[in-house]
C-alpha cells in the first residue's frame, strides 16, 4: 500500500459500511406487511429486531480480533456474502423463522463492519487523516442506516412485490461493495511472533517473552473486545453516550411503526420509512456540524439530544402527537451521531492502527447491549399493559441512563481541565 491513499479511495473505502448498513434497517417499514400476511404481535416484532443485535455481538466477539489478526479483507468479503443471502432470505420470507434468520445474518454482517470495515477506512485514510476517516465511517453507518428504510418504504408503496424489490437492489449494492473491498489499498497485518513461555530465571517473575506489540498467540479467538491499556476511560465516555443514543434510535426503528399506527391511524410504509430516513439523516448532518469541536463537547451535546428525545417520546405517547413523535426521532438520531462521532473519535486518538478494530467493536458492544435488552423489554411490557405505558416507561428509564452518561462526560471533562 502507497504511503498515502488518493483521498477519493478514503471516501470509497467507506462504501462497504454504507451497503452493509443500507440493510442494517431496509425491513423496518415492511414489518406491517410480513405482520399482516404472517401474524405476529409487537413483542414477537422486538425478538426478531433484538435477534440482528444477537447476530452482531456474536460477531464482534470474533470479528475485532480476527481482523486485527488477518487484516480487513478476509473479514469483510464473508461478512458482505452473508448480507447478499440476508437479501435472499428477506425477498422470500414467508415466516417469522425466516425473518429471523435473515435478521440474525444481517446481525452477523453489520458486526464484521462495525469493527473491520470501519477501521478499513481508517487505515486507508493514514495517520494524519484519521479525523476524515473517524467522520466518514460514522457518516457512512448512520446514512445508510436510514437510507434503507427510506427506499424499502418509497419503493414498497410505490412498485409490485413489496416486500422483495428492496432487497434485490440492495444485492446490486451489496455486489459493488464486495469488488471495492477487493480493490481497496489495505494490506494484511504483519505477522507477530509467537508467544513462548520458558522457566523463568532465578530473581525474575516473568519468564513470557514475545514480539509485535499485539495480543498473545495464547488469547482465545472469541472474547470479549478490549481496548490497550490506557485507552479504558475513553472507551467508557463513549460508551456512556452511544449507548443511550443507539437505544433510542433502535427503538424508533422497532415500535416506530406502531406507535405511527396509533397516533395516526396510519400504517403507510413511506411515512414509517421517511420518519426513519429523518433520524438518520438527522445523525448525519449534525456530525459534519459538529467535526471541528472537542470531542467531550460532541459527547455532552449528544447526551442532552438523547435526553430531549425522550422528554419528546414521553409527551408524544401521553398527547397522542405526531409532531412530538417526529421530534423525539431527530433527536435521537442526532443523539446517536454524536455519541458515534465521540466515541470513535476518542478511540482514534489513542488506539494503534493494529487495535483499532478490536476497539471499534469494544464500543460496539457498549451500545448494541442496552439496544437489544431495553427496546425488547418495551415491546413485551407493551403486549401486556399498552403501547403508551411501556413507550413511557422506555423513555423515563432512558432519560436516567441519558442523564448519567452527561453527568460522567462532564466529571471527566472537568478532572482534565484541573
Amino acid at each position: 500500500m502507497p504511503a498515502q491513499a488518493p483521498i477519493w479511495w478514503v471516501w470509497l473505502a467507506a462504501w462497504p459500511v454504507l451497503a452493509v448498513f443500507v440493510l442494517s434497517n431496509a425491513a423496518t417499514p415492511l414489518y406491517v406487511l410480513w405482520q399482516h400476511d404472517i401474524g405476529f404481535s409487537r413483542s414477537t416484532l422486538t425478538v426478531i429486531f433484538a435477534s440482528y443485535i444477537a447476530g452482531l455481538l456474536g460477531s464482534l466477539l470474533v470479528s475485532g480480533t480476527a481482523s486485527d489478526r488477518w487484516g480487513r479483507r478476509p473479514v469483510l468479503l464473508p461478512a458482505l456474502v452473508l448480507a447478499m443471502a440476508a437479501c435472499v432470505i428477506f425477498a422470500t420470507a414467508a415466516s417469522v423463522v425466516a425473518l429471523i434468520v435473515a435478521r440474525l445474518l444481517t446481525g452477523v454482517a453489520v458486526g464484521a463492519v462495525v469493527s473491520a470495515g470501519m477501521a478499513a477506512v481508517s487505515d486507508v485514510a493514514g495517520e494524519h487523516r484519521k479525523p476524515l476517516a473517524a467522520l466518514l465511517a460514522s457518516c457512512a453507518m448512520v446514512f445508510g442506516a436510514g437510507l434503507g428504510p427510506f427506499l424499502a418504504g418509497a419503493l414498497s408503496e410505490t412498485l409490485p412485490a413489496p416486500t422483495s424489490t428492496i432487497f434485490l437492489i440492495e444485492l446490486a449494492l451489496l455486489a459493488t461493495a464486495f469488488l471495492v473491498t477487493l480493490r481497496m489499498p489495505i494490506r494484511r497485518p504483519a505477522p507477530r511472533a509467537v508467544t513462548t513461555v520458558t522457566a523463568a530465571p532465578a530473581g525474575n517473575a516473568r519468564g513470557t517473552k514475545g514480539a509485535g506489540g499485539g495480543a498473545p498467540a495464547g488469547h482465545s479467538w472469541i472474547r470479549v473486545p478490549r481496548v490497550p491499556r490506557g485507552s479504558g476511560a475513553r472507551l467508557a465516555l463513549g460508551i456512556a453516550v452511544f449507548a443511550p443514543g443507539i437505544t433510542a434510535t433502535s427503538f424508533v426503528l422497532s415500535l416506530g411503526p406502531s406507535l405511527l399506527s396509533g397516533l395516526l391511524g396510519t400504517t403507510s410504509r413511506a411515512v414509517a420509512g421517511g420518519m426513519a430516513f429523518a433520524m438518520f439523516i438527522a445523525a448525519t448532518g449534525v456530525q459534519f456540524a459538529v467535526r471541528r469541536l472537542r470531542r467531550h463537547t460532541m459527547l455532552l451535546a449528544g447526551a442532552v439530544s438523547t435526553a430531549a428525545s425522550m422528554v419528546a417520546l414521553v409527551t408524544a405517547v401521553r398527547a397522542s402527537s405526531v409532531p412530538f413523535l417526529i421530534a423525539s426521532a431527530v433527536l435521537a438520531g442526532a443523539g446517536q451521531g454524536l455519541g458515534q462521532l465521540g466515541g470513535l473519535s476518542l478511540l482514534n486518538s489513542a488506539v494503534p492502527t493494529r487495535r483499532l478494530a478490536e476497539a471499534n467493536a469494544a464500543l460496539s458492544i457498549g451500545g448494541y447491549v442496552p439496544a437489544a435488552v431495553l427496546p425488547v423489554a418495551a415491546g413485551y411490557l407493551s403486549d401486556i399493559q399498552g403501547l403508551t405505558t411501556g413507550a413511557t416507561l422506555f423513555g423515563t428509564a432512558l432519560l436516567v441512563l441519558a442523564v448519567i452518561g452527561g453527568l460522567v462526560v462532564a466529571a471527566h471533562s472537568q478532572a482534565r481541565a484541573r
